[in-house]
């Protein structure tokens, strides 16, 4: 997924960054630095887990632990 992907996806399901992590297993600053342009110097790609659970977030999946 793109940077902008990411971000439109956690804007759709209305989560923070904090809970984006939350909900990936990780920490806030890894999803900031997804959601970073490609040329900046801490911009990551997410791991493809973290990409296949979005798109089911997405989708419409929702574990017992969603933020309310």
């Amino acid at each position: 997924m793109t940077p902008s992907q990411i971000r439109r996806a956690r804007l759709a399901l209305a989560l923070t960054q904090a809970q984006m992590a939350d909900m990936l297993d990780t920490d806030a600053q890894s999803v900031r630095r997804w959601e970073m342009q490609p040329d900046a110097a801490t911009h990551r790609q997410p791991p493809a887990r973290a990409s296949r659970l979005i798109r089911a977030y997405l989708s419409g999946y929702r574990p017992e632990d969603w933020p309310k």
